[in-house]
């Protein structure tokens, strides 16, 4: 008699039941079920015409934009390399990549520039541009070989977009109407959220196949609510670093659970599903009733993927426990750099590790507070880990332990200007609404010029802190490149933006006081640019000469100066007064605080039609609106008319001038070029423009911003 054990009959079990999975799904779902997942992978996500380059995180994209992009009120910054604030299917169109009809594209993000060139091509008038953090490139929308493409795109202000799964409807072409449909405000989202059906995905950096043998794949995962539009946010920031340290084991991983409760991944079930199909026609494999819901192979393998084993997605994952919230009165994205030059030697190297990691401590790192990341330089720069790669104190403790130091000069010049392009950008976690912080820690002095490289971050909104240890003796003062290079390089030399450390064993002194000014965001200077910090006051000839068609294009002027501002209540502010004989106040500056609420309200405007009064309406705009501007807010008045006044300019506007207010005229037509410059702040050259004709307006757009910034840039840093 034959006896075989309870433990040999599960053996037995197993290994039949796992050699009838491998050759069902080797023979049938590595052709149909794979092909389907390849299928899915494969959809190229749709845009709309006024999607920015800038709000969609993903640093290389295959999208495909809709037809009727080839409009003025879509906005385009640059030649063949554009500014990421420009729409990114017009841009395809002006770079010749597709036409008006739409199609796909390959869209890459690069390093900001210094200039951007506008031009006119294709049909649409790119504008030019000082200077941009970020820059992207277009080009025909075919997949780089190795390279795979997120099916879904995630945006800036969210986290994660949803993409439609049905075509967008071609938009009217809108060119040359003067309605008040022509100003673009954005709205076809918000009306649409209820009836289309979202998927939501977080989306790896695209990576060469060439990289895959040491790159750890950031996961990808996809979640579809059926009773619900709202996204299911991912809790795993993706790892900086290239070759990844081996996942821990989770707690209970080898643990045999209830299985009579127990969970399976989707997608084994599928497998098992999709193998017990394929068994109906095939008798050569064992009876398809082994695998139905209750079978011996079905239940058998079930009960073996319950026993802890996840899918590859959830074994890369860090475990919820390893994100926090963090210190939520300091909400920061902080970059260190580091010096790993050959001067400050290995014991020193270590004692700034060692000041690094307590400051992680103190500064209580986390989702909803201070996020940092680190760059050590030497001859050249490079990025140790960037703001999303560790969530809390002790992750980033750790990982400052195994920095190695990378040896060369002090070059912190380079260092800095590496910053600016590419450390704070959306892809790197930067999240737009925290200030940018830099603290560079120099051992002694650099060895080449930091003032350029620090002017250009200033402008781009970077606050710069310097910590110098060791600082040159008076005999060493001879061979510092730069005399007088911290003060060159800091957002503000009042003091409140350096440290000076005498010994580097007296570095850990300063931990405390670093971490509190940094949290000081109240005193935070450069986070305000001049796209974030002004209230902006439009003052509208509503006179019966400008007439019905030609207000809705004043009105689409004032609508794209505005949305190029970061509109909230505590960053740019934008008010609106008409006149004619008399005065009107349309909004007040804290009437609306989200841009799409402003260009609702710009749109609203009715015309009034009179005569022409633009002392009184200047006098007016002083007490109504810029006397309630806030203290720490640029007043800047922007005044449009199309003819001569009935009164007198010159001393209102003198008056707003004394108190404080910016003044740019614009003049159309019959504009008299006399009142302009007694409108205008000095230089008058600087703050007047004329143009002949009202379709002209949209040509000075671009002037008029980068006028503002150039004029906001030159501010004393004292």
């Amino acid at each position: 008699m034959l006896l075989i054990s309870v433990r040999e009959v599960v053996h037995l079990c197993a290994l039949g039941c796992l050699t009838f999975i491998y050759s069902a799904a080797g023979a049938f779902l590595s052709t149909d079920y794979f092909a389907h997942v390849a299928d899915k992978q494969a959809y190229v996500p749709q845009i709309d015409c006024d999607v920015k380059a800038g709000k969609i995180i993903n640093p290389e994209f295959i999208a495909k934009c809709p037809p009727g992009c080839q409009d003025v009120k879509y906005r385009v910054y640059g030649t063949d390399i554009y500014a990421s604030f420009s729409s990114v299917c017009s841009a395809a169109i002006h770079s010749g990549v597709i036409d008006n009809t739409g199609g796909k594209i390959l869209v890459q993000k690069v390093a900001g520039h210094s200039g951007y060139r506008g031009s006119f091509s294709n049909g649409i008038r790119s504008l030019s541009l000082p200077r941009w953090r970020e820059s992207f490139l277009v080009s025909e929308g075919k997949p780089r070989k190795g390279v795979t493409y997120p099916s879904t795109l995630e945006y800036s202000s969210s986290k994660s977009t949803a993409v439609k799964s049905e075509p967008k409807k071609p938009e009217q072409d809108l060119k040359g109407t003067k309605t008040a449909d022509t100003i673009n405000t954005s709205e076809k989202a918000s009306d649409q959220g209820d009836t289309v059906r979202r998927e939501y995905q977080t989306t790896p950096v695209p990576t060469p196949a060439t990289q895959m043998a040491t790159t750890t794949p950031t996961p990808t995962t996809t979640t579809t609510d059926p009773s619900t539009t709202v996204s299911q946010p991912s809790t795993t920031p993706a790892p900086a670093r290239t070759t990844a340290a081996p996942a821990k084991n989770r707690p209970g991983l080898h643990r045999v659970r209830d299985m009579g409760s127990s969970s399976v991944h989707p997608a084994y079930a599928s497998v098992v599903a999709a193998a017990a199909s394929k068994m109906s026609s095939h008798p050569r494999f064992l009876p398809t009733s082994i695998l139905r819901p209750g079978g011996l192979c079905s239940d058998f393998i079930l009960s073996f993927l319950s026993l802890g084993f996840s899918s590859k997605e959830e074994l890369n994952t860090k475990p919820l426990e390893s994100i926090s919230q963090g210190n939520q009165n300091c909400k920061v994205d902080l970059s260190f750099l580091m010096d790993g030059s050959w001067s400050i030697g290995k014991r020193r190297f270590q004692l700034q590790k060692r000041f690094l990691g307590s400051v992680a401590q103190a500064l209580g790192i986390g989702s909803a507070g201070p996020l940092m990341g680190i760059v050590q330089y030497g001859d050249d720069p490079s990025t140790e880990f960037n703001l999303q790669t560790y969530a809390n104190s002790k992750d980033l403790r750790n990982a400052i332990e195994k920095i190695q130091q990378k040896g060369g000069l002090s070059n912190v010049g380079k260092a800095l200007s590496f910053v600016n392009k590419n450390f704070f950008l959306d892809a790197n976690g930067n999240r737009g609404g925290a200030p940018n912080v830099v603290v560079v820690i120099v051992d002694g002095w650099p060895t080449d010029r930091v003032e350029e490289a620090s002017r250009l971050a200033r402008e781009s909104g970077i606050n710069i802190f310097f910590v110098t240890v060791e600082a040159a003796a008076q005999n060493e003062k001879q061979n510092v490149i730069e005399p007088n290079f911290v003060d060159k390089a800091v957002c503000r030399t009042s003091g409140f933006y350096s440290l000076n450390v005498p010994s580097w064993f007296s570095l850990h002194k300063v931990v405390q006081p670093l971490v509190k000014r940094v949290c000081d965001t109240e005193r935070l200077a450069c986070s305000k640019t001049c796209l974030n910090a002004a209230d902006i006051g439009f003052v509208i000839d509503g006179s019966s000469s400008v007439g019905t068609g030609n207000f809705r294009t004043v009105l689409q002027f004032v609508a794209n100066i505005s949305k190029e501002f970061e509109i909230s209540d505590t960053d740019t502010r934008i008010g609106a007064v008409q006149y004619t004989y008399e005065q009107r106040l349309e909004f007040s500056f804290d009437k609306y605080s989200t841009k799409q609420d402003v260009l609702n309200a710009i749109k609203r405007i009715s015309y009034w039609s009179g005569g022409t009064s633009t002392g009184a309406a200047i006098s007016y705009a002083s007490e109504q609106l810029f006397s309630k501007s806030k203290p720490n807010k640029r007043k800047i008045m922007i005044l449009i008319t199309d003819g001569r006044s009935y009164d007198d300019v010159s001393l209102p506007a003198m008056a707003a001038h004394q108190n404080g207010v910016i003044a740019y005229s614009i003049g159309v037509a019959w504009a008299a070029p006399d009142e302009l410059e007694a409108i205008a702040s000095d230089p008058a050259k600087e703050h007047s423009f004329f143009v002949d004709e009202f379709d002209n307006l949209y040509r000075y757009v671009n002037q008029l911003i980068q006028n503002i910034c150039t004029e906001f840039n030159s501010q004393p840093r004292n």
